[in-house]
């Protein structure tokens, strides 16, 4: 069996994932499999992906499902995912001609128990790292470390242990589109350390439009899961500044998809109580603001 599975989730983008196909081509090492999931794709995705597959050059395994959303349909590729390990790579990005190398011989030194995977780099086109690097001396942290103790900013690539990964499926909610990805890795934090590997994998456009949206406009489309992401954080957060900013989007977000009873609802009521006018404020403002979300 392969020690490493590429996901790939998918929408109606045949005309870009061939870039990351040619990434996988050119890879020094071949210890792992490619898993798209189309996720509902209405363009010739298919048969561009029939295309590689008879190519013959990579091990694929090819999943078509309703469009559920990227969070719908990174629970089909976990669900699935068979390896040791597994990352995501997005459709309109790359791998650097190393990564899988690099990737599997990292882990296959370093893994041990408690350890749910490990961070790596994401780059821009010219090959500079998106962010800021990751802390020096620091042999094992959690994601909720990396960025509010070490302060780390900018887009990093994970890898994480199959088994590990199942866990904490994303929530769908009926007509809804996005759900915040940080819900799994953040309630694993509670479980693992993961340890990093200052070492660029993934090559990201940070210029393309397609990971761009208005976060006001999200929150209206997506107000359940968005309620139910904040509450789900409130509960594991011993951060007053962080439950109280929590707490006001979970009241704005859950008076949004219809939830009126938001403070019986709430993990921390005392939270939501002081709250209420604030997060009220908020809702009404959601509500009205002109704003679009883009693919949504």
């Amino acid at each position: 069996m392969k020690t490493l599975t590429v996901i790939t989730t998918t929408y109606n983008r045949a005309y870009c994932i061939g870039n990351l196909y040619e990434s996988l081509k050119r890879q020094t090492c071949d210890d792992f499999v490619w898993l798209i999931v189309d996720d509902g794709s209405s363009d010739n995705t298919a048969d561009v992906i029939k295309g590689f597959i008879e190519e013959n050059k990579v091990e694929i395994i090819y999943i078509k499902q309703k469009n559920t959303g990227m969070h719908g349909a990174r629970n089909t590729a976990y669900d699935n995912a068979a390896t040791e390990i597994n990352t995501i790579i997005d459709d309109d990005d790359y791998m650097t001609d190393d990564a899988v190398e690099k990737i599997t011989s990292f882990w296959k030194v370093n893994k041990r128990g408690g350890i749910a995977g490990f961070v790596a780099y994401n780059v821009d086109l010219k090959g500079d790292i998106i962010g800021s690097p990751l802390p020096e001396g620091v042999v094992e942290t959690t994601t909720t470390e990396l960025f509010e103790k070490y302060k780390v900013t900018g887009d990093k690539k994970l890898v994480y242990r199959c088994d590990v990964i199942k866990k904490y499926p994303f929530p769908v909610f009926e007509g809804e589109k996005f759900f915040p990805a940080s819900y799994k890795y953040r309630l694993l934090d509670l479980e693992y350390k993961i340890l990093m590997m200052p070492e660029p994998i993934c090559v990201v456009d940070c210029n393309q439009n397609s990971m761009t949206f208005n976060k006001v406009a999200q929150y209206r489309s997506c107000a359940k899961g968005f309620a139910f992401y904040r509450n789900e954080m409130i509960r594991i957060s011993k951060n007053p500044k962080f439950i109280i900013k929590e707490t006001i989007h979970y009241i704005a977000e859950s008076l949004l998809g219809g939830n009126k009873h938001f403070i019986k609802s709430a993990h921390k009521k005392g939270y939501a109580i002081l709250c209420t006018p604030v997060g009220v404020a908020l809702y009404f403002y959601i509500k009205r603001t002109k704003k679009k979300a883009i693919g949504v």
